[in-house]
């Protein structure tokens, strides 16, 4: 058997998971990377996306909107801005954030601001593309 890494995924509203886990898939700011047990510490931020969490041939979905990860040979934590369970992600609050963020795209008033809500956008119809 190999060995499981424990995992932890924090929303500002409560603590979703604990869990130990054979990987677990983040989406980091550099993309998504699995970590297992034994992977070598890091410090990332996130970007919206989904984390995919392995365990004994089963998986547990979870979509986030950025946040940090801290990552130890035995321990992984995600400290989530936002953090959704799959099984109660809903189609249409995700088809209204993107429209939402359009709407702010238009009406934002500097590059930065434009290049961090586009970021953001490309993120949400990524997800949106997964269904």
């Amino acid at each position: 058997m190999a060995d499981k890494i424990a995992f932890d995924l924090v929303s500002p509203e409560r603590l979703l998971l604990t869990e130990e886990a054979d990987m677990v898939t983040v989406p980091g700011a550099e993309g998504y990377m699995g970590v297992m047990a034994g992977h070598m510490p890091l410090v990332s931020t996130l970007r919206a996306g989904m984390i995919d969490v392995q365990k004994d041939g089963t998986d547990r979905r979870f979509f986030i909107r950025g946040g940090f990860t801290e990552i130890n040979p035995g321990k992984i934590v995600v400290l989530a801005e936002e953090a959704i369970p799959m099984e109660e992600f809903d189609l249409a609050v995700l088809d209204q954030r993107i429209k939402d963020t359009e709407e702010d795209l238009i009406a934002a008033k500097s590059d930065a601001e434009r290049a961090r809500i586009s970021e953001s956008l490309d993120d949400l119809r990524l997800i949106r593309a997964a269904f």
